[in-house]
């Protein structure tokens, strides 16, 4: 049996959820089909493949050790059962409404923190699976690499492996402590001023900020899910028209979206700026440790007020280049980088109030997830669309999370159900809007 002690971040993503408002992410797969048994044979393929990869067998325990005290460990369970994990469950005409009622449900802690649920289409040429995992047990990079070993194989380029660290025990680091002392005098001292510039950047943040009823709501425990898919090709003529990058035109997108959807429902967006977390990778896409979450941020104000399409695309590649200059550990979006300078037990008792005051810190997240250029499949099943779903922070009602797949982009909306009823007005807004920057950049 292996174990290994949970990164900062990881524990203080473990610590911040509740029955009422789970933390996990999710992603939802659509494959194509022509078997109207091909739903029930993925299901078997998911169980018996899931008992063959070793991080599907980690369940997150609490440790009271010295050093560690309040912490967490993944552990490997003894009597694994991938049975537990895996579902299948009757046919549906709407894989999204399905999704979002399964979404709502907080997974076990007792057990490994993960499941993948088999949805047939009942049009019986699709089915959908839904993979949910928690945060704590991965990040989207290390999701990822657990997804592989549960789809069809396939053929990549040998790459040169990395030889791995093995993992430092307590007595081993305490023994490397004193050499270490001057060095983290030194790091200590880093900390404590960027940590202010963070505080100070966060609250500056704050100053004048209006918020937008449509996005803030107490938790009800509820979800709902939509997905709108646009054309890469799109997103690129736009791109290669105005400047800056594939990702300033995506999250433009959300904010002319966000700026249909709250006129549509009466809302008015006259003024409207709220504050969108854009989370920042840290790891290096061959670093095998650490291995949990390493995430740093950047909080822009989406240009939701400004009428003009190609108005709200420079304001985003304006806010995103100030960000890049100023880099991944500074500003108010790097609060995430504070998680590895608070002890274990910090995180414990403070994980609760953490989560609650995220809505001080954002209004909404935009996030996105890397996906494989390469067709995958799922028994010889073609994946066709996959929608990636990000975590809600509590006191907020909606979160969006993109990904890039074999040509299309595909947006991931997760919300509170009753909250944000009219979810799919905003799906279909981030098309709209798609269409209306594309004839905008036609006539530049």
């Amino acid at each position: 049996m292996t174990s290994d002690l949970l990164a900062p971040l990881d524990l203080a993503f473990w610590n911040m959820e509740s029955d009422r408002h789970p933390m996990h992410l999710g992603a939802l797969g659509i494959f194509a089909t022509h078997s109207p048994t091909a739903g029930a044979h993925a299901a078997d393929l998911l169980a018996a493949r899931a008992a063959a990869v070793p991080g599907l067998r980690m369940r997150i325990r609490d440790v009271w050790q010295p050093l560690a005290f309040g912490g967490a460990t993944r552990e490997e369970v003894p009597d694994f059962d991938p049975l537990d994990h895996v579902r299948l469950h009757a046919p549906t005409a709407d894989f999204h409404a399905m999704a979002g009622r399964l979404m709502q449900r907080p997974l076990g802690r007792g057990r490994p923190p993960w499941e993948a649920h088999v949805l047939p289409g009942e049009d019986g040429v699709s089915f959908a699976v839904l993979f949910k995992f928690h945060h704590a047990l991965a990040d989207g990079l290390r999701a990822l690499k657990l997804a592989a070993g549960l789809l069809d194989p396939v053929e990549l380029p040998e790459r040169a492996p990395r030889p791995a660290e093995p993992p430092r025990g307590l007595l081993s680091e305490v023994r490397a402590l004193p050499g270490r002392v001057p060095g983290l005098v030194r790091d200590t001292l880093s900390d404590v001023g960027r940590a202010l510039d963070i505080g100070a950047s966060l609250a500056r943040s704050t100053l004048g900020m209006r918020p937008t009823p449509a996005l803030t709501s107490a938790p009800s425990g509820t979800r709902r899910i939509a997905g709108a898919v646009l054309d890469i090709d799109d997103v690129h003529r736009i791109r290669k028209s105005v400047g800056g990058t594939v990702n300033d035109v995506l999250i433009a997108v959300v904010a002319g979206a966000l700026r249909r959807w709250l006129d549509e429902r009466g809302d008015g967006s006259e003024g409207v700026a709220p504050r969108a977390l854009i989370p920042v990778s840290r790891r290096r896409p061959r670093t095998a440790h650490p291995q949990g979450n390493r995430l740093s941020g950047y909080l822009i104000r989406l240009p939701v007020g400004d009428p003009d399409p190609l108005g709200r695309l420079d304001a985003v590649r304006t806010a995103m280049l100030r960000n890049k200059d100023a880099g991944p550990h500074r500003g108010a979006g790097a609060v995430a980088l504070l998680a590895d300078h608070v002890p274990a037990l910090g995180h414990r008792l403070g994980g609760p109030l953490v989560g609650q005051a995220a809505r001080l810190w954002f209004d909404i997240l935009v996030t996105s997830v890397p996906l494989p250029g390469i067709g995958l499949k799922l028994g010889g099943h073609q994946l066709t669309e996959v929608y990636p779903l990000a975590p809600l922070a509590p006191g907020q009602s909606l979160a969006v999370a993109i990904s890039t797949y074999r040509g299309r982009v595909h947006y991931g909306l997760v919300a509170d159900a009753r909250a944000v009823p009219d979810l799919d007005v905003l799906a279909r807004a981030l098309t709209a809007e798609t269409a209306a920057l594309t004839a905008a950049c036609a006539d530049c």
